[in-house]
């Protein structure tokens, strides 16, 4: 029997349809929109704006487990930066079984669904056993997060990543064992059993990856890039300082530069971070078509730097937000600490904006919105698809705000005002996951999560 949720408001691409009525088939999927109630099918109303659910489009899920565990600076006066706390991240790595990644995933998983996410690209590089040999089978981590994401309820584009080198000509130190694939054909055959895995959750899909051009030689670059076919393609690039300086050392090019100069990148290309470009490098990407994925929060928490969005935009670039090591996990704040960091440093309020678009909250939800999809191999363009999953966060129309917004000002109330608390729910093909704040798996979640965590004792 169908179903059908009536809402106040639905954005959809034209604008704000008040009312809307969904109809959903057995599956969850969309069967019509419309201002008019349909003639069959048990209603329900909701006092709340629907929007398209968020796309996390860059996810390290182990590293939510070590939130905040950086921040205690033993000598005060000692530099503290990206490499520094990748020491602290990789010993939380080490640690943990199957079972306790599993449980930190899933837990992380609904609190991201909990904010408004839908969807996550879970970039994956914790691959073997704690002595760094291979399970047998090749992707039992991966297939855990597969597991917590079906648990959770969210969708997830699993990335296996390729990590062979620990630097740029450089093996591997031994801090980096539970991700290494020795060859090209490792990663290949790690591929494949992660794409096996994603086949036991309807809402699970395979990306590739590799993890950094100093993490992986030329040649079995080029070999898993001949292997992508319509894959979506994620890698960390240009993040640090130091990172530009040792490409330069090792490729004479600065590493987005060396990337176009070596390869057709094309708009299957999602270049994670990219946060130091010259010129040249910001409009080669934006003629490319690749995607940039941005995650302020984390970028901001390392002490990255800003990238320059306002020259990218102008030149038609897109842009996707992620959550990255999880410092923060609210969408609203991503986009808020991205525009903020360009209007400090430009002096402008309008960023969020282009030639036909004026509206800055519409305009950094479309974009995390088109561009996270495609990060997620999902080319659809439309909000609310007929034959698509209804998949949506809901704005609480009795939030104060909102509740005294016309529509047109509601997408940047939230944007620019809101947190978790405006938010009423999430829904997963039409099901809620997360009602009033509270996953519908919270206990249990939140149980088998602690219990990791006191096992762990890393906190």
């Amino acid at each position: 029997m169908k179903k059908v949720l009536k809402f106040e408001g639905l954005l959809t691409n034209d604008g704000w349809l008040c009312p809307a009525y969904v109809e959903i088939d057995t599956h969850g999927n969309i069967v019509s929109v419309s201002e008019s109630k349909p003639s069959e099918g048990s209603i329900e109303s909701v006092n709340g704006y629907a929007i398209s659910g968020f796309q996390n489009a860059h996810s390290h899920s182990f590293q939510y487990a070590m939130s905040g565990l950086a921040e205690i600076h033993p000598d005060p006066t000692s530099q503290d930066d990206f490499w520094s706390w990748r020491e602290t991240m990789y010993n939380i790595a080490l640690s943990m079984d199957p079972d306790q990644f599993e449980h930190i995933a899933t837990i992380l998983y609904a609190e991201m669904l909990s904010h408004g996410y839908t969807h996550v690209a879970e970039f994956h590089y914790v691959h073997h056993d704690k002595n760094g040999k291979p399970y047998s089978n090749l992707a039992e981590m991966g297939e855990r997060l597969v597991s917590a994401a079906k648990t959770a309820g969210i969708g997830i584009t699993l990335v296996p990543i390729f990590y062979q080198k620990g630097g740029f000509g450089k093996d591997p130190v031994e801090k980096q064992r539970r991700f290494i694939s020795d060859s090209t054909q490792d990663y290949l055959d790690l591929l494949a059993s992660s794409e096996k895995a994603t086949q036991s959750y309807a809402k699970a899909n395979v990306g590739l990856g590799i993890h950094s051009l100093r993490a992986v030689d030329e040649n079995s670059i080029k070999a898993a890039f001949a292997e992508a076919k319509d894959l979506p393609v994620h890698i960390h690039i240009a993040e640090q300082l130091k990172e530009v300086s040792d490409c330069l050392d090792y490729y004479n090019q600065r590493p987005v530069e060396w990337l176009l100069n070596t390869f057709e990148v094309n708009e299957n290309f999602h270049l994670v971070h990219a946060t130091h470009l010259n010129d040249s490098e910001v409009s080669g990407i934006a003629r490319s078509g690749a995607h940039v994925v941005l995650c302020p929060s984390t970028e901001g928490n390392l002490g990255d730097g800003i990238f320059p969005l306002q020259n990218f935009q102008q030149q038609g670039g897109k842009w996707s937000i992620g959550t990255d090591s999880h410092i923060g996990l609210n969408p609203l704040e991503e986009l808020r600490i991205l525009d903020y960091g360009q209007r400090l440093t430009t002096h402008r309020r309008n960023q969020f904006i282009s030639k036909t678009n004026g509206d800055t909250g519409l305009f950094g939800v479309d974009m995390a919105l088109k561009s996270g999809r495609k990060a997620m191999s999902n080319t659809c363009d439309k909000y609310f698809e007929v034959g698509q999953p209804l998949d949506a966060v809901v704005i609480d129309a009795d939030a104060p705000l909102i509740a005294t917004s016309r529509p047109e000002h509601i997408l940047s109330t939230l944007v620019y005002s809101g947190d978790r608390s405006h938010f009423k729910g999430t829904l997963v093909n039409g099901e809620w996951k997360v009602q009033e704040g509270r996953h519908i798996q919270h206990e249990k979640i939140v149980s088998n999560f602690k219990k990791s965590l006191e096992e762990l004792k890393i906190r």
